[in-house]
């Protein structure tokens, strides 16, 4: 912009929110519902000098708004609001505190903690009841208007049905920084995503998906900085608009674009995991850095009669507002942000309970659900909620609404409880196996609506599961109080690494038959990063704060002998699914209707090739199961057969007699043995392995 600024700001147009720069100036646009009078502060290029204060001249439907002639992207700004500081009736209005606009689209870096952060005097006699009135804006990010141009080119998303999808969850940084194959100024950013051997890797396994833990901008807690540890995991949002400017280089948010281009291109679609429950602000105690600032009783769910608490359903602190419909736009206006101008391909939701939560609790058919299933941008890309918070009722596995799919945490227990040898777990794994038709098959929902999984950024690696009976959480200075207190693992023998060759044998072929099941069910598989060629974290289930070689993939092991061979398996097993339509059905009633003479789509046997009984699927001591699955496809009949024994015995199975020939594809007891014809009607499978058949009518075996 010109050298000289005006003196006062045009009128402007209440819409859009943010900063909107039209060529010949900016416009700029923020709600508060309560503020008396909110300035624009104008900064120099690094944001350390502030040049220019001016308030919003107009306010409009609770939207303060101006327009800056001359001004073009690159301009670097932020707000001060006005009105009451009465924390008692939800109001922490404090001009002396420099706020984020909520729709800022990149920034100039993280804040420098400080106790001028906070909205209220840091130990003073009447905490958060006294105001600070000394200036943040020293310490404090800023905002950058930007131009969101960028040549996509003609190539459109990778049009990846859902029963076709495999995810893979990755963090950015953690992901790279142990490559030797990037360059090291690219490690840890969003440019090493698309790293060619990267991009072949997820090829190899089968991944169609990437998903990624928060890229949005978020904060270095301050608890963590003292204890010289790191918001690692992201969640802790600053920004809903901006990303992560630890993430890019040089190149601004155009590096992520960039990387979701060049991912999408080698049919590979993006997925953004997004924290709209909480923010970073925290409690009544926590700084003042955006919404608590702008309009705290409007951006929170806070305490109905003592305004000074805040509702924490998310256990973060605080609870984002979204019954509130301009708090409502905001994250509407965010999804459709990172859909339009990132062209993300989907959205895993953090906590989604807690966004469907009205007056009266969660509710399928809350004003969120609403909003974004009937957005025609919004609609069509891949939704996920985390159908869990600590709220009361939180618990709402099956109940997001249709057109959502879910994390399902029974899946992955069920697993793990089987492997492991535990008693009465038959009936729970055919229900996992077959779609989790128990909690899915409702409402016309889909299989793929249960995102099947082992292991998850939250809790052990599957590595982990097989190799330590308890957590080691001591590096997160906790006293080891944190992270989940049974993962329903263990150790085969020894705690922790072992060179017992017997333990480590055992421990591989349940680390194998995990990784199958989650290939073999019915739903949309998703895969941890690493845990296809045995990355480990040393036995912390919640690394949430470790940014160091704890977190980041050791990509030594996947060049190892056993890391190779397991990729080798895991790749086996992506391709044994996309080759069987049996494996990944898009339909409940499949497995119901009778698609062959006699021959219904799934059915289930017990070890001595007999169907499955009513004694038998209640037996607690019965740890073996045979499952066949047939569909008809436009080449024929597509038939397999899961042979699983989770018991501490080798057992020789008898092969179901359906006529069928039947043909070994895959085998965690052996991983390296090729696909075999079956001789006979019997099958040696040895204890916790699990066996994958495909299957000929023998009328047509030599046709």
């Amino acid at each position: 912009m010109s050298g000289v600024l005006p003196d006062r700001l045009a009128p402007g147009h209440p819409y859009p929110l943010g900063a909107t720069s039209d060529g010949l100036g900016v416009n700029f646009a923020v709600f508060s519902a309560n503020a008396s009078r909110i300035d624009l502060c104008i900064f120099d290029e690094r944001g350390r000098k502030e040049l220019q204060r001016m308030p919003l001249p107009e306010c409009t439907n609770e939207i303060w708004h101006g327009y800056l002639p001359d001004a073009a992207p690159g301009l670097v700004y932020g707000y001060r609001a006005y009105g009451p500081y009465d924390p008692k009736n939800g109001h922490r209005f404090n001009p002396h505190k420099l706020l984020l606009d909520p729709y800022a689209a990149e920034l100039t870096g993280p804040p420098r903690w400080t106790d001028v952060l906070f909205g209220y005097r840091v130990g003073g006699a009447r905490g958060d009841l006294t105001p600070d009135r000394r200036d943040s804006a020293p310490a404090m990010p800023k905002a950058v208007v930007t131009d969101n141009a960028f040549h996509w080119g003609e190539r459109r998303r990778p049009p990846t049905a859902w029963e076709h999808t495999l995810i893979y969850e990755a963090h950015v940084r953690g992901v790279s920084m142990r490559r030797d194959d990037v360059r090291t100024h690219m490690r840890g950013t969003v440019a090493a995503l698309s790293n060619p051997r990267f991009i072949e890797h997820l090829h190899k396994i089968g991944v169609t998906a990437l998903e990624l833990l928060p890229v949005q901008a978020f904060l270095q807690d301050k608890f963590l900085v003292e204890k010289q540890l790191s918001n690692y995991w992201g969640y802790s949002t600053l920004s809903y608009f901006a990303p992560e400017p630890a993430y890019l280089r040089q190149g601004g948010p155009n590096d992520l674009r960039m990387a979701i281009r060049r991912l999408q291109a080698a049919g590979i679609e993006v997925i953004l995991d997004v924290v709209y429950n909480h923010t970073c602000e925290g409690d009544e105690t926590g700084p003042t850095l955006s919404w608590r600032g702008l309009d705290n009783a409007s951006y929170y769910r806070l305490v109905p009669g003592d305004e000074r608490y805040y509702i924490n359903d998310t256990g973060c602190g605080n609870t984002v507002n979204l019954s509130h419909p301009r708090v409502l736009q905001m994250v509407m206006d965010s999804l459709r942000h990172w859909a339009t101008t990132y062209r993300v391909d989907g959205f895993r939701f953090d906590l989604g309970v807690t966004l469907g939560r009205e007056g009266q609790g969660f509710d399928p058919g809350s004003g969120f659900f609403d909003a974004v299933l009937q957005d025609p941008v919004l609609a069509r890309l891949k939704l996920i909620s985390e159908p869990w918070d600590v709220g009361p009722e939180g618990y709402q596995l099956g109940r997001q609404p249709p057109g959502f799919a879910e994390w399902n945490d029974k899946f992955r227990d069920t697993m793990r409880r089987f492997w492991r040898g535990d008693a009465g777990q038959r009936g729970e794994m055919a229900e996992r196996l077959a779609g989790s038709s128990d909690l899915f098959d409702r409402r016309h929902r889909r299989p793929w609506a249960s995102v099947n999984f082992v292991a998850s950024h939250d809790g052990f690696t599957t590595r982990d599961v097989v190799t330590y009976a308890r957590k080691y959480n001591e590096a997160n200075l906790e006293d080891n109080r944190d992270g989940h207190g049974n993962d329903y693992s263990w150790n085969w023998g020894i705690e922790g690494p072992t060179e017992d060759p017997y333990i480590l044998e055992m421990r591989g072929r349940v680390q194998r038959s995990l990784l199958a099941s989650t290939f073999l069910s019915y739903g949309t598989p998703m895969l941890l990063a690493g845990d296809e060629f045995g990355n480990s974290q040393q036995g912390n289930n919640n690394a949430y704060c470790q940014d160091n070689a704890i977190s980041w993939l050791d990509w030594r092991q996947a060049a190892s002998d056993d890391g190779r061979a397991l990729t080798d398996f895991v790749a086996r097993l992506a391709a044994a699914r996309r080759n069987h339509a049996s494996l990944r059905v898009n339909n409940y009633g499949n497995g119901r209707q009778e698609v062959a003479p006699g021959r219904q789509g799934i059915a289930w046997f017990d070890v001595d090739g007999t169907p499955m009984t009513f004694e038998g699927w209640h037996d607690a001591e019965g740890r073996t199961l045979a499952v066949r699955r047939m569909v008809a496809t436009e080449e024929g009949m597509d038939i397999t057969l899961t042979l699983l024994n989770g018991g501490h015995e080798d057992v020789v199975f008898v092969l179901p007699d359906e006529g069928m020939a039947w043909r070994m594809l895959v085998d965690s007891s052996r991983p390296a043995a090729p696909a075999e014809q079956v001789h006979g009607h019997h099958f040696n499978l040895h204890a916790h392995g699990i066996a994958l058949f495909s299957g000929v009518p023998r009328s047509k075996e030599h046709s």
